[in-house]
């Protein structure tokens, strides 16, 4: 670049004597002023220019000894003009010296550079800390919801930096360090914002990836440049969002350990619980992985204090809900007692997305206000995926589905421990073509053994129905075979339910370094095996055979459930049971147009005709697990191991989260 400048400096310099002008030799223009055909000349110093008399300019060089020159000029007439040369020597200067200055300017200026990035060019050691601003929109606890004991533990923190005194005087000390710890979406960097909004104290904010550079020894320096920043602002508190991707376990993984996050690590270590106290400063950490955090960076003196952030449970929904909601036009009709009884399982991120998705669907019909409706169209959203109704069915799919479908519903209801059913539907819904969606009554976190058996049956209920009354077998029962198989599979070699007694087969390789078991350890025999083989075989057939006589006895009821699921698409639980009590369905509401009008004065819009739906009491909520997938674990699970969501869609045969029973 450098090199650039300087060339084209000397082009300039070369092209600003004109482009028109004609270089002599002496001898030449010695031969022109003889001839008289020199108009005029300037002299300055050894350099001459001048024009001929046909206009045409020149340029030559003349020696300053020459003492017949002048005579000649002045014989011939030509008009000769003296400069002075001084002046023009140092501008001469100058111009050659300016392209070494310029080089001696940009060697200064990346010299400042290397000195203020801590001897990393371009500041690549600096921390990328950011200080929560004063004129940003504060998050207080007013706007956190359902983790009433979470913000207890957290509001002491908050109290000791408004007032040290009052824990000093006893002996107490402020926690170095809280790991918040909870699954996705529970409201653990929420919680973070809260308590910078809360706490009158410099507030840094950092995520975990920051710290991570290709360059070796970057993420070290970063964590040093960031607590010495602490140190300056204390008392102070630095929030690490997604610590797990810097304090994962050292030395563990495929080929060894990762040198510089290591590096990275040990470095947070020191500064943490080092030689050196940092008093005043509070680290406050997030992540949804606990297990694979190193030992050293969980113990007391670095992370005193581990705050679990778990899923809310019916009250918590329903302050969510409400907190969700405050800006939101809301219906008379709409109940958020009744929403919060109906999403067991759902984290504060999802509840967020159903109000945030009733919102839209108000707006998407030109409503002034957000009907229960809307709510119900939200969550069946969330629960079972959007509807695809401009995918072609044939008539003769289409009614396999009903059949598959109802297979399903007529099992869940007959089943004594099944939860109860929610909704039926034909409708494509994600990748799947057909829905049946249970709920239970409440919040679950064991499960029984005929629990799990009544499962097994429901899953079996879509292809029994296909064989009894389609006289086929499809590929739809794919996933339901697979969820059944696994399940099973679990309750003999995970959670002895089985006949071989209250065992467990297989440990499991966990490999730290992926967050994931990539294999399994067999540790049992050959003949255990193929006992294994036959329990998981038996369960599945005892649900099959349980599914197969309450299909071959309530044939009837079958088909009027399949008709009226091809005359209406959706069936709701209040529907589902007139059918099966062999009561006619009420006459399909007829959509009233969506007004553009806003409502009369005082009065909320009136909702548009629904169908019947279940009576206020609880609606049955999602199951914990997803059908076919490990119940979340109880008690005794590993401490610190996030739960699966509570109810969180399995995963279907294409790959894709699909709601239960998905064909």
């Amino acid at each position: 670049m450098i090199a650039a400048a300087v060339l084209l400096w000397q082009m300039m310099r070369s092209g600003m004597g004109g482009s028109s002008s004609k270089t002599l030799n002496f001898t030449q223009f010695m031969a022109d002023a003889q001839s008289g055909q020199v108009a005029n000349v300037t002299i300055d110093g050894d350099a001459a220019s001048g024009q001929l008399k046909n206009h045409q300019k020149f340029s030559t060089v003349v020696p300053t000894n020459y003492p017949d020159l002048y005579t000649i000029l002045t014989q011939k007439g030509v008009s000769v003009t003296i400069k002075q040369s001084s002046s023009g020597a140092w501008f001469d200067i100058m111009i050659n010296a300016l392209p070494f200055l310029l080089i001696i300017a940009l060697w200064i200026f990346f010299m400042r550079q290397m000195q203020t990035g801590g001897n990393k060019a371009m500041s690549f050691g600096k921390s990328r800390a950011r200080l929560l601003s004063t004129q940003q929109k504060k998050v207080t606890f007013k706007d956190v919801a359902g983790v009433d004991e979470a913000k207890e533990e957290l509001r002491e923190i908050i109290e000791f930096l408004k007032e040290p005194q009052k824990f000093q005087k006893l002996g107490g000390r402020i926690p170095k360090g809280v790991l918040l710890v909870g699954p996705p979406g529970t409201g653990k960097t929420l919680l973070a914002r809260g308590i910078a909004g809360e706490a009158n104290v410099p507030f840094f904010s950092i995520s975990g990836s920051d710290f991570v550079e290709m360059f070796v020894g970057v993420g070290a320096s970063r964590v040093r440049d960031l607590f010495e920043q602490g140190k300056k602002n204390a008392p102070c508190i630095i929030f690490i969002d997604e610590i797990d991707a810097v304090g994962r376990h050292r030395g563990a993984g495929l080929g060894g350990g990762h040198d510089e996050r290591e590096q990275t690590l040990n470095q947070l270590l020191v500064e943490m619980d080092g030689f050196e106290s940092n008093e005043g400063v509070i680290l406050i950490a997030a992540s949804n992985r606990p297990d694979v955090l190193d030992p050293a960076l969980l113990r007391p003196g670095r992370f005193d204090r581990r705050v679990v952030v778990p899923r809310p449970d019916v009250k918590g929904r329903e302050d969510i809900l409400r907190v969700h909601a405050r800006k939101i036009p809301l219906s008379d009709d709409v109940d958020l007692a009744i929403l919060a009884r109906g999403t067991p399982g759902f984290s504060g991120a999802d509840l967020a997305n159903l109000v945030n998705e009733a919102a839209l669907n108000a707006a998407r019909h030109n409503r002034k206000l957000v009907i229960m409706g809307d709510f119900e169209g939200a969550k069946d959203k969330v629960l079972m995926g959007a509807e695809r109704r401009s995918l072609i069915i044939s008539d003769e799919e289409k009614r396999n589905t009903a059949y598959h479908e109802g297979g399903h519903a007529l099992v869940a209801a007959m089943m004594p421990h099944s939860d109860p059913l929610h909704k039926v539907t034909i409708i494509p819904r994600g990748m799947a073509l057909g829905v049946t969606m249970q709920l239970p009554t409440d919040d679950k976190h064991t499960y029984t053994r005929d629990y799990l058996e009544s499962r097994l049956a429901v899953m079996m209920g879509g292809r029994v129905a296909e064989e009894l009354y389609m006289h086929h077998m499809t590929t739809g029962a794919g996933n339901d075979i697979e969820q059944a198989t696994d399940m099973a599979r679990k309750m003999v070699c995970e959670w002895g339910m089985s006949e071989l007694g209250p065992l467990t087969f297989g440990k499991k390789e966990e490999q730290i370094f992926l967050g994931r078991e990539i294999a399994q350890h067999r540790d049992f025999s050959e003949d255990t095996a193929i006992r294994i083989d036959q329990e998981v075989r038996r369960m599945v057939m005892d649900g099959y055979q349980k599914a197969r006589a309450i299909l071959s006895e309530h044939g009837e009821t079958l088909h009027r459930l399949a008709e009226a699921l091809l005359e209406r698409e959706s069936l709701d639980a209040n529907e589902i049971k007139m059918i099966i009590d062999g009561k006619p369905l009420p006459p399909m509401p007829t959509p009233a147009p969506a007004s553009t009008e806003p409502p009369p004065s005082g009065k909320p819009e009136a909702a548009r005709p629904q169908p019947p739906r279940p009576p206020p009491a609880p609606p049955p909520p999602r199951a914990r697990g997803a059908p076919g997938a490990p119940p979340p674990p109880g008690p005794g699970g590993p401490p610190g191991a996030p739960a699966p969501p509570a109810g969180a869609a399995p995963v279907s045969r294409r790959g894709r989260s699909a709601p239960p029973w998905s064909r």
